[in-house]
Protein backbone atom coordinates (compact mmCIF):
# COMPACT_ATOMS: atom_id res chain seq x y z
CA UNK A 1 0.00 0.00 0.00
CA UNK A 2 1.25 3.26 -0.54
CA UNK A 3 0.81 6.29 1.28
CA UNK A 4 1.80 10.11 0.90
CA UNK A 5 2.57 12.07 4.42
CA UNK A 6 2.84 15.55 4.87
CA UNK A 7 4.06 16.68 7.84
CA UNK A 8 6.66 20.27 8.32
CA UNK A 9 7.77 18.49 11.81
CA UNK A 10 10.98 16.65 10.82
CA UNK A 11 11.52 15.11 13.43
CA UNK A 12 7.77 13.71 14.01
CA UNK A 13 7.89 12.98 10.44
CA UNK A 14 11.14 10.51 10.60
CA UNK A 15 9.64 8.97 13.49
CA UNK A 16 6.14 8.14 11.77
CA UNK A 17 7.54 7.58 8.66
CA UNK A 18 10.02 4.82 10.16
CA UNK A 19 6.60 3.25 11.58
CA UNK A 20 4.99 2.88 8.49
CA UNK A 21 7.76 1.60 6.84
CA UNK A 22 8.28 -0.91 9.29
CA UNK A 23 4.80 -2.14 8.47
CA UNK A 24 5.33 -2.87 5.32
CA UNK A 25 3.88 0.63 4.05
CA UNK A 26 5.40 2.59 1.15
CA UNK A 27 5.22 6.63 1.74
CA UNK A 28 6.47 9.20 0.31
CA UNK A 29 7.15 11.90 2.92
CA UNK A 30 6.98 15.78 1.94
CA UNK A 31 7.22 18.89 4.22
CA UNK A 32 4.73 21.45 3.22
CA UNK A 33 1.53 22.09 1.77
CA UNK A 34 2.55 22.98 -2.09
CA UNK A 35 4.35 19.46 -2.19
CA UNK A 36 1.83 17.40 -0.66
CA UNK A 37 -1.07 18.36 -3.58
CA UNK A 38 1.84 18.36 -5.92
CA UNK A 39 2.53 14.60 -5.20
CA UNK A 40 -1.49 13.52 -4.48
CA UNK A 41 -1.95 15.68 -8.30
CA UNK A 42 0.89 13.92 -9.81
CA UNK A 43 0.54 10.00 -8.80
CA UNK A 44 -1.78 7.41 -7.22
CA UNK A 45 -1.37 6.85 -3.60
CA UNK A 46 -3.96 4.29 -1.54
CA UNK A 47 -4.21 6.97 1.19
CA UNK A 48 -3.00 10.63 2.22
CA UNK A 49 -2.24 11.77 5.82
CA UNK A 50 -2.26 15.24 6.22
CA UNK A 51 -0.65 17.53 9.52
CA UNK A 52 -2.99 20.77 9.64
CA UNK A 53 -0.70 22.99 10.21
CA UNK A 54 1.99 23.67 7.17
CA UNK A 55 3.71 26.09 5.22
CA UNK A 56 2.20 27.25 1.71
CA UNK A 57 -0.75 25.45 2.12
CA UNK A 58 -2.53 24.10 5.13
CA UNK A 59 -3.65 20.76 4.84
CA UNK A 60 -6.81 21.95 5.02
CA UNK A 61 -6.34 23.94 1.59
CA UNK A 62 -5.02 20.81 0.43
CA UNK A 63 -7.64 18.76 0.56
CA UNK A 64 -10.14 21.40 -0.17
CA UNK A 65 -8.16 21.49 -3.39
CA UNK A 66 -7.79 18.05 -4.38
CA UNK A 67 -11.68 17.32 -3.42
CA UNK A 68 -12.77 20.22 -5.86
CA UNK A 69 -10.39 18.27 -8.34
CA UNK A 70 -12.59 14.85 -8.10
CA UNK A 71 -9.41 13.22 -6.00
CA UNK A 72 -11.14 10.65 -3.93
CA UNK A 73 -8.18 9.36 -2.12
CA UNK A 74 -8.76 8.94 1.48
CA UNK A 75 -7.27 11.25 3.72
CA UNK A 76 -6.55 11.33 7.41
CA UNK A 77 -6.30 14.63 8.65
CA UNK A 78 -3.72 15.10 11.63
CA UNK A 79 -5.65 17.36 14.25
CA UNK A 80 -8.92 18.20 12.70
CA UNK A 81 -12.24 17.67 10.47
CA UNK A 82 -13.13 19.85 7.82
CA UNK A 83 -13.99 20.11 4.17
CA UNK A 84 -14.29 16.08 3.21
CA UNK A 85 -11.51 14.45 5.50
CA UNK A 86 -12.62 10.67 6.14
CA UNK A 87 -11.11 10.84 9.53
CA UNK A 88 -8.79 13.16 12.02
CA UNK A 89 -6.27 12.39 14.94
CA UNK A 90 -5.60 14.50 17.38
CA UNK A 91 -1.66 15.37 18.58
CA UNK A 92 -0.18 14.30 20.11
CA UNK A 93 -1.03 10.97 19.55
CA UNK A 94 0.25 7.20 19.89
CA UNK A 95 1.96 5.30 17.34
CA UNK A 96 -0.19 2.57 17.68
CA UNK A 97 -3.84 4.67 17.20
CA UNK A 98 -1.95 6.43 14.01
CA UNK A 99 -1.84 2.83 12.40
CA UNK A 100 -5.14 1.53 13.28
CA UNK A 101 -6.76 4.99 11.92
CA UNK A 102 -4.31 4.21 8.74
CA UNK A 103 -5.66 0.87 8.53
CA UNK A 104 -9.61 1.61 8.27
CA UNK A 105 -9.04 4.28 6.18
CA UNK A 106 -7.11 2.37 3.54
CA UNK A 107 -10.25 -0.24 4.23
CA UNK A 108 -12.78 2.52 3.20
CA UNK A 109 -10.79 2.77 -0.10
CA UNK A 110 -11.18 -1.03 -0.68
CA UNK A 111 -14.70 -0.56 -0.16
CA UNK A 112 -15.33 2.80 -2.09
CA UNK A 113 -17.38 2.15 -5.33
CA UNK A 114 -16.89 5.44 -7.21
CA UNK A 115 -19.68 6.42 -9.45
CA UNK A 116 -20.13 6.64 -13.48
CA UNK A 117 -17.94 9.62 -14.36
CA UNK A 118 -19.82 11.81 -17.46
CA UNK A 119 -18.60 14.42 -19.85
CA UNK A 120 -20.51 15.57 -22.74
CA UNK A 121 -22.15 12.79 -24.41
CA UNK A 122 -19.86 10.40 -22.93
CA UNK A 123 -20.07 8.19 -20.05
CA UNK A 124 -16.98 6.01 -17.89
CA UNK A 125 -18.30 3.19 -15.82
CA UNK A 126 -14.90 2.71 -13.12
CA UNK A 127 -16.69 -1.19 -12.44
CA UNK A 128 -16.73 -2.06 -15.99
CA UNK A 129 -14.11 0.40 -18.26
CA UNK A 130 -17.06 1.03 -20.61
CA UNK A 131 -16.84 4.33 -22.65
CA UNK A 132 -20.46 4.98 -23.56
CA UNK A 133 -21.85 7.64 -25.49
CA UNK A 134 -25.53 7.18 -26.01
CA UNK A 135 -26.28 3.52 -27.64
CA UNK A 136 -22.51 3.21 -28.74
CA UNK A 137 -19.54 1.57 -26.53
CA UNK A 138 -16.13 0.20 -26.38
CA UNK A 139 -14.31 -1.46 -23.20
CA UNK A 140 -11.39 0.44 -22.75
CA UNK A 141 -8.33 -1.69 -21.83
CA UNK A 142 -6.58 -0.95 -18.35
CA UNK A 143 -4.23 1.58 -19.65
CA UNK A 144 -6.45 3.68 -21.72
CA UNK A 145 -8.85 3.70 -19.15
CA UNK A 146 -6.63 5.03 -16.71
CA UNK A 147 -5.56 8.14 -19.22
CA UNK A 148 -9.17 8.85 -19.98
CA UNK A 149 -10.34 8.20 -16.53
CA UNK A 150 -8.18 11.22 -15.78
CA UNK A 151 -9.21 13.65 -18.34
CA UNK A 152 -12.47 12.99 -17.64
CA UNK A 153 -11.69 13.75 -13.61
CA UNK A 154 -9.24 16.80 -14.20
CA UNK A 155 -12.41 18.36 -16.66
CA UNK A 156 -11.46 22.03 -17.26
CA UNK A 157 -8.11 21.71 -16.40
CA UNK A 158 -5.13 21.32 -18.78
CA UNK A 159 -2.59 18.15 -18.37
CA UNK A 160 0.56 18.19 -20.02
CA UNK A 161 2.12 14.68 -21.80
CA UNK A 162 4.14 14.71 -18.68
CA UNK A 163 1.63 14.95 -16.04
CA UNK A 164 -0.49 12.40 -17.94
CA UNK A 165 2.92 10.16 -18.14
CA UNK A 166 3.56 10.23 -14.11
CA UNK A 167 0.02 10.12 -13.52
CA UNK A 168 -1.32 7.27 -15.34
CA UNK A 169 2.45 5.44 -15.71
CA UNK A 170 4.12 6.42 -12.57
CA UNK A 171 6.87 8.36 -11.30
CA UNK A 172 9.08 4.80 -12.29
CA UNK A 173 8.35 3.71 -15.52
CA UNK A 174 10.05 3.54 -18.62
CA UNK A 175 7.63 5.05 -20.87
CA UNK A 176 8.08 8.61 -21.94
CA UNK A 177 5.72 11.17 -23.67
CA UNK A 178 5.54 9.96 -27.04
CA UNK A 179 4.22 6.83 -25.06
CA UNK A 180 1.18 9.18 -23.87
CA UNK A 181 0.84 10.77 -27.46
CA UNK A 182 0.07 6.94 -29.01
CA UNK A 183 -2.59 6.25 -26.38
CA UNK A 184 -4.38 10.01 -26.78
CA UNK A 185 -4.71 9.15 -30.61
CA UNK A 186 -5.92 5.77 -29.56
CA UNK A 187 -8.22 7.52 -27.54
CA UNK A 188 -9.26 10.05 -30.31
CA UNK A 189 -9.98 6.73 -32.42
CA UNK A 190 -12.56 4.99 -30.08
CA UNK A 191 -14.16 8.84 -29.51
CA UNK A 192 -15.07 8.53 -33.24
CA UNK A 193 -15.91 5.17 -33.13
CA UNK A 194 -18.74 4.79 -30.96
CA UNK A 195 -19.75 8.46 -32.70
CA UNK A 196 -18.79 11.33 -29.91
CA UNK A 197 -18.83 14.34 -30.14
CA UNK A 198 -16.33 15.07 -27.64
CA UNK A 199 -12.44 15.88 -28.56
CA UNK A 200 -9.46 15.51 -26.69
CA UNK A 201 -7.63 19.31 -27.89
CA UNK A 202 -4.33 19.99 -27.30
CA UNK A 203 -2.91 23.49 -26.93
CA UNK A 204 1.17 23.68 -27.84
CA UNK A 205 3.45 24.09 -24.86
CA UNK A 206 0.17 23.38 -22.43
CA UNK A 207 -1.15 20.21 -22.45
CA UNK A 208 -4.63 18.15 -23.34
CA UNK A 209 -7.94 18.95 -22.30
CA UNK A 210 -11.58 17.32 -23.10
CA UNK A 211 -13.76 19.38 -25.03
Amino acid sequence: MRLLYAEDEYQMAEAVTDILTFHKYTVDTVYDGQDALDYARSSEYDGIILDIMMPKLSGLEVLGRLRSEGITTPVLLLTGLDLGADDYLPKPFAMGELLARVRAMLRRREDYKPDVLTFGDLTLDPKTCVLSCKEQSVLLPNLEYRLFETLMANQGMYLSAEQLLTKVWGYDTDADVSTVWTYLSVLRKRLVSIGSKTQISSKRNIGYILT
